[in-house]
């Protein structure tokens, strides 16, 4: 792991420049992979840390959004996963009350168009000048962040509660009438 961080050394330490103290974590699995976490402070600090791995010629492998709750306080994580020299860097930026909003890195990497409309269509996360907004698979009738709604699926899969989730699906079916 020495080796890896030592021959990138200054992506590092300027990835670790835009993340919170203490947030920088370092990693293999049992193959040897080498993997690097970085949170960043803000959302804000995506752009600049998203262009130092494009400038040193890395590629966004896919983008994770998922729930999170801080003290009742909901918030989204997103955590982008860059592959460069069979290394993978993941930077995971926070949403909330203060940071609601990401800012769109689809002007660095191209493939990010997809994943940003996605985590708007299906999350309903709030990308900030993305070129292309549209919807990728849902008809618009559906409301914006849809999994935020979804019922978790160790709920789904215990059997009490399959009538509520009935209920539910019905519900939303007779809006949708």
């Amino acid at each position: 792991m020495q080796d890896v961080i030592r021959n990138n050394a200054h992506i590092i330490k300027n990835l670790t420049l835009c993340s919170e103290t203490g947030t920088v974590h370092h990693t293999t699995d049992s193959f040897g992979n080498a993997f690097h976490w970085f949170r960043l402070g803000t959302p804000r600090h995506l752009t600049r840390a998203a262009g130092l791995l494009r400038e040193a010629g890395a590629r966004l492998c896919m983008t994770t959004a998922y729930n999170r709750r801080h003290l009742s306080e909901p918030m989204q994580e997103i955590c982008y996963h860059f592959e460069l020299a069979g290394v993978v860097y993941n930077l995971t930026v926070t949403l909330n009350g203060e940071w609601p909003v990401v800012p769109s890195i689809t002007h660095l990497f191209a493939n990010a168009d997809w994943h940003e409309r996605e985590m708007m269509e299906l999350y309903g996360v709030n990308v900030t000048d993305h070129p292309n907004p549209r919807r990728l698979f849902l008809d618009e009738e559906f409301d914006e962040g849809i999994l935020n709604q979804a019922v978790p699926l160790s709920i789904m899969m215990n059997g009490a509660c399959t009538t509520d989730l009935w209920e539910r699906v019905l519900k939303n079916r007779e809006k949708l009438s």
